[in-house]
C-alpha cells in the first residue's frame, strides 16, 4: 500500500510542480534577484543594426498579401531592412504574388524539402549583422524589429524572442480561447525564464538571430526554432524576451488542426530532448539545466505520465480505504476531468465559457503529447513543411 501512496504524492507533487510550482518557485527567485541584482533599463530605439527579415512560406496565397503589406509597414530604416521570402516547394500563386512586390526578394526552388532545409538554404545568403525569422501567416506591431534589436547591444545576447498573441474571435470555439489562454501563461514564464537567464526554447513565429551564431539544423528537426535558440545557449549566449515586439496569428481553423499541431510539436519535443541531451548535464550547463527541465522536458515527460499514474494510483487506494484524503483527492480529479469532458461537449457546439475551456485544453495538450511520443517512437512525424489551417480573422 505504501508504494501506491507514494506514486500517488510523487504524481501529484511532479504535476503541480511543472504546470504551476516552477512558475511560483521562479517568481520568488526573481523577487530576490530584484532586490541584488536590479534590471538597467534598455530603451535604445537609435540602434539600428542591418538586418534580414526572413520568411518561410509554404502554400500561402490567401495571407500573403497581408504579410509583405504588415512588413513593408514595419517602423525600421528601409535601407537597412533586407525582406527575403523562402518559399521552397509552394505550388500555389504564393510566387506569383511575392514578385509583385519591389523591395521583397523571393527564393525559390521545387524540391519541397521541409522549413528547416529552406532556411539552411536561404541563410547561406544572409550578410547582415541580425536575421529576423518570422511566420509567413502572422502579423507584427510595427515597433517589433527596434524592440528585438536593441536588446543586442548586449554582446551576450544571442537571439531575441517576441511574444506570440494568440488573436481568437468571439466565434472562435474553445480551441481559440484555450490557444490563447495557453500562451498567455507561456508569455509569462518566458518573460521569468529570460530575467532570470534565457528564453527556454524560442517560438518561431518571430525569433532575432544574431547571424554569426548561427548553426544549420539538421533538416529532419522538427522544431527548428527550438532547436536554434538552444543551439544558441550552449555556445554561451543567452536568448532574451520583449514583450513589446509580437507576432500576431488567428488560432487554429478547428479541434483537429489544432490536434495535429500540438501532436507534431510533442512529438518534436521528443525528438529535440534527445537531441539535447547534453543540457540535462547540471555541471555542464548550470545556468541553463534547472530551467530547461523545470519548463520543457517535464512538461513532455514526466506530468503527462504522473495524469495517469495519478489517476491510477488514487484509484487503488481508494478502493482499499485508504482514508478521506484519498477519497477527496479522487472526487476532485472526478470533477476536473468532467469539467473537461464539458468543456469537449461544448467545443463540438462552438460554444467557450472558461471554467471548462481550461481544463478541456490542459488534458487535450496532454493527449497529444501521448500520441506525439506514439508517433516519435514510430518514426512517422515527418519534419517537411505541414501547412496549419488557421481561422480567419486578423
Amino acid at each position: 500500500m505504501n508504494i501506491w501512496k507514494f506514486l500517488c504524492l510523487f504524481s501529484l507533487i511532479t504535476i503541480f510542480y511543472s504546470y504551476l510550482g516552477y512558475g511560483i518557485v521562479l517568481y520568488l527567485v526573481l523577487r530576490i534577484k530584484r532586490i541584488f541584482w536590479p534590471a538597467v533599463p534598455n530603451n535604445d530605439d537609435d540602434y539600428t543594426p542591418d538586418v534580414t527579415f526572413l520568411v518561410a512560406a509554404y502554400n500561402e496565397s490567401a495571407f500573403i498579401h497581408l504579410k509583405i503589406a504588415n512588413t513593408l509597414e514595419l517602423d525600421y530604416p528601409r535601407d537597412k531592412c533586407r525582406i527575403l521570402f523562402v518559399t521552397d516547394g509552394s505550388t500555389d500563386a504564393t510566387n506569383d504574388i511575392i514578385s509583385k512586390y519591389e523591395g521583397v526578394e523571393l527564393l525559390y526552388e521545387p524540391q519541397r524539402n521541409g522549413k528547416t532545409a529552406a532556411v539552411n538554404r536561404a541563410m547561406k545568403l544572409v550578410t547582415t549583422e541580425i536575421v529576423i525569422f518570422s511566420d509567413a501567416n502572422t502579423l507584427l506591431n510595427p515597433e517589433a524589429v527596434r524592440e528585438l534589436v536593441k536588446h543586442f547591444r548586449n554582446e551576450k545576447t544571442g537571439a531575441v524572442a517576441g511574444e506570440k498573441k494568440v488573436i481568437a474571435r468571439n466565434d472562435s470555439g474553445t480551441e481559440g480561447a484555450g490557444e490563447g489562454a495557453y500562451w498567455k501563461y507561456e508569455s509569462l514564464l518566458k518573460r521569468w525564464d529570460a530575467e532570470l537567464y534565457s528564453v527556454m526554447g524560442a517560438a518561431g513565429e518571430l525569433l532575432a538571430v544574431r547571424t554569426k551564431l548561427y548553426r544549420p539544423v539538421s533538416e529532419d528537426t522538427i522544431l527548428d526554432d527550438f532547436m536554434i535558440s538552444f543551439n544558441i545557449n550552449k555556445m554561451g549566449y543567452t536568448v532574451q524576451y520583449e514583450s513589446h515586439a509580437y507576432a500576431m496569428e488567428s488560432p487554429s481553423a478547428s479541434l483537429a488542426e489544432e490536434f495535429k499541431r500540438k501532436v507534431r510539436i510533442a512529438a518534436g519535443g521528443f525528438q529535440a530532448i534527445g537531441r539535447l541531451s547534453d543540457l540535462l548535464n547540471i555541471f555542464r550547463y548550470p545556468a541553463i539545466t534547472w530551467q530547461y527541465v523545470s519548463h520543457r522536458v517535464l512538461r513532455w515527460t514526466l506530468a503527462p505520465l504522473c495524469l495517469a499514474l495519478l489517476l491510477l494510483s488514487n484509484l487503488i487506494l481508494v478502493f482499499n480505504d485508504a482514508g478521506y484524503t484519498y477519497l477527496i483527492l479522487f472526487a476532485l480529479q472526478m470533477l476536473f476531468y468532467g469539467a473537461a469532458y464539458t468543456g469537449f461537449l461544448m467545443a463540438q457546439h462552438h460554444v467557450k465559457i472558461k471554467y471548462f475551456y481550461i481544463p478541456f485544453y490542459f488534458v487535450f495538450m496532454n493527449i497529444a503529447v501521448y500520441k506525439g511520443f506514439i508517433r516519435f517512437m514510430r518514426g512517422r512525424q515527418s519534419a517537411v513543411w505541414e501547412r496549419s489551417e488557421r481561422a480567419a480573422g486578423l
